[in-house]
């Protein structure tokens, strides 16, 4: 749900190009962590809006708020394997040595007297071509000129940040050049490479650094003319929507414009029909907790406040979890078949992006079946629908023999059309492959079974109470679903403690139990190291609904094994003695845009950052 950032090697007097994709999180949990170790003191707090949303401008790409608490990061440590506890320890120690231990300066002395307990990061979109007012950027060229940087650390005791910023150490090489702009004392540093620092005070509570003194301009800018993410449409509403006490992260996005960058900044450039439909979207915001058994991740998207489009609002999933046994592996369920591969032709077509081609379905489908895909089945698929991966009960086989079906059920909305469907396909499938198409009975329901040339059951289609109709391909299972079984799905505690239950009506749910699908079936990979993650993680469950006719939200939790207390991350070796921590941190520290974890010149830190006391763990 949050945006990446791909960094580029930095070269001498030449600042890094920021390309923005929408796949992976690296730099917001990279930026976080740093965040961390920065600021790990202080009570923790709750707001709906992230830290400095009424200062950093509209047109940020991303942004993302921290909790300083150590007690959470604490948490995060003790959730997953203990090869995923050696790799996120691995990680803290490198942003901490590069950002404290190697460098000078001391985290009581010099910031904790005065920094509040969450910090926001943001990144703010390359300057277009021609400026907009829109709340959303959607008009003029992009021009990609380098990172944005802008990071908000609040400002809890005034007089001692007065105390301690007045007379900040400059980077080596360099020095502090004042100026003023609107009435507001400006910092400035320029490094060995070229890259520009800057620091200002905002309202007096909020400390703004950036890698860019046009970015100060702009951020201060914002703040007066109200111009910012919490003025921007839909921002602050949404936002109330996912709510939390004491959340671990929040993050916004700004899809189209962010959609744009990615399409520039890119091999492959997204068609302007695609672009053209996400500007439709105006942003996807999220709150992420820890919780006592996983991690828990609220979501909402909106709608551009001009766009045309309306959401449906057709919350009517809810029942077929309760029709599949309790061995279902994973199950995948829907309100309307027929609307969603409606909205997926509509940002699909002509999109090198898509899984696959709409055009290409279809005459899959046309060639294999001879069906419409259209007209002779999306046509009676607009009741609720699943997918699922249903095992072979104990009782079936031997325990170490492994066998599933995927079987797919959906409620029709005009049964006579169905059946007629059905009829083609069985005929298809006994004149041009040759099976069997043998009528039977499971429980009280007449079934189609089809079998192979060799004799084998190979799929079995019929209907189930209400409507709804089935085709299940693979090992036979049908006797699991008919009759309707006593325990099923919705019954275990894996689904229970799983699947968000917030959101009473929805329009999709997902269920996937991880440890016993990773150990029958090699899952996709969509993410670097997804073994060692899948290896940590129990269960996942989502939840989605549409919220009015403008905004969607969604209810995800990862079901997380322990590893139990991490205990303490390793000393730095350039530390003092354990009994002695210290770390401290000019302003300009929080905003390196080096993308190695090499110390960089411009930062000067010291030593160790083991926290003076251990935060509140909460469940």
């Amino acid at each position: 749900m949050v945006l990446p950032v791909e960094s580029v090697s930095m070269k001498k007097k030449k600042k890094p190009s920021l390309v923005i994709t929408l796949s992976s999180a690296g730099l917001l949990i990279g930026s976080g962590i740093a965040a961390y170790w920065l600021l790990n003191q202080g009570q923790p707090w709750s707001r709906n809006l992230p830290v400095g949303a009424n200062i950093i401008p509209q047109d940020a790409l991303f942004a993302i708020s921290l909790s300083t608490d150590p007690g959470q990061w604490q948490k995060l440590r003790e959730f997953g394997t203990k090869q995923t506890q050696a790799e996120l320890d691995k990680n803290l120690v490198q942003l901490r040595d590069r950002f404290l231990t190697n460098n000078g300066y001391d985290f009581h002395k010099d910031i904790e007297p005065w920094a509040g307990d969450q910090v926001t990061i943001a990144v703010l979109a390359p300057e277009a071509s021609k400026p907009t007012s829109k709340p959303v950027a959607t008009d003029g060229g992009v021009t990609n000129n380098g990172q944005s940087l802008v990071i908000v650390v609040p400002i809890k005791n005034q007089e001692k940040a007065k105390s301690i910023l007045a007379q900040p150490k400059a980077p080596k090489g360099s020095k502090w050049i004042d100026r003023t702009y609107k009435n507001v004392a400006i910092k400035e540093s320029t490094g060995n490479l070229g890259e520009n620092f800057s620091s200002a005070v905002v309202d007096k509570n909020f400390l703004v650094i950036t890698d860019n003194p046009k970015n100060t301009d702009r951020a201060i800018d914002a703040y007066e003319n109200k111009t910012t993410l919490a003025t921007s449409p839909g921002f602050a509403e949404n936002f109330s929507k996912i709510a939390t006490y004491q959340p671990f992260a929040q993050f916004y996005v700004n899809v189209p414009y962010s959609a744009k960058i990615a399409s520039a900044s890119g091999n492959h450039q997204l068609p302007d029909q695609v672009l053209a439909q996400l500007q439709n979207n105006q942003g996807l915001a999220g709150t992420i907790t820890l919780e006592s058994e996983g991690i828990g991740l609220k979501g909402v998207s909106w709608l551009n406040p001009s766009s045309q489009r309306v959401l449906s609002m057709d919350n009517n999933v809810g029942e077929m979890q309760n029709l599949v046994p309790t061995e279902t592996l994973m199950m995948l369920s829907g309100g309307n078949l027929q609307r969603l591969w409606s909205d997926y032709v509509l940002t699909a077509q002509g999109n090198p992006l898509s899984p696959m081609a709409p055009e290409q379905l279809r005459s899959g489908i046309k060639s294999l079946t001879n069906l419409d895909l259209d007209q002779d089945l999306l046509s009676w698929m607009g009741g609720e629908y699943s997918l699922s991966v249903i095992p072979t009960s104990s009782k079936q086989g031997s325990p170490n023999s492994f066998r599933a079906a995927l079987v797919f059920m959906v409620k029709a909305t005009n049964r006579s059309r169905a059946e007629a469907a059905f009829k083609q396909l069985d005929e298809v499938m006994r004149t041009q492959y040759q099976f069997q198409i043998q009528q039977a009975t499971v429980g009280d329901k007449p079934v189609v079974n089809w079998i192979g040339p060799f004799g084998t059951l190979t799929a079995t289609h019929g209907w189930l109470d209400g409507d709804i109709a089935f085709l299940s391909v693979g090992t036979p299972v049908t006797d699991q679903i008919i009759p309707k079984p006593n325990q099923t799905l919705a019954s275990t505690v894996p689904f229970q403690q799983t699947v968000p239950r917030e959101l009473n009506q929805k329009n999709g749910l997902f269920f996937l139990d991880v440890e016993r699908t990773a150990k029958n079936f090699p899952l996709p990979t969509f993410l670097p190291n997804q073994q060692t993650l899948l290896d940590a993680t129990r269960s996942i469950g989502v939840t989605t609904a549409a919220s009015d006719s403008h905004s969607t939200r969604y209810d995800v939790f990862l079901s997380m094994k322990k590893a139990g207390n991490p205990g303490s991350l390793p000393t730095a070796v350039n530390s003092p003695t354990p009994s002695s921590p210290s770390v401290s941190i000019t302003p300009n520290v929080l905003i390196t845009p080096t993308p190695a974890l090499t110390p960089s010149p411009l930062l000067k830190i010291t030593p160790a950052i083991t926290p003076s006391r251990k935060g509140r763990v909460r469940n």
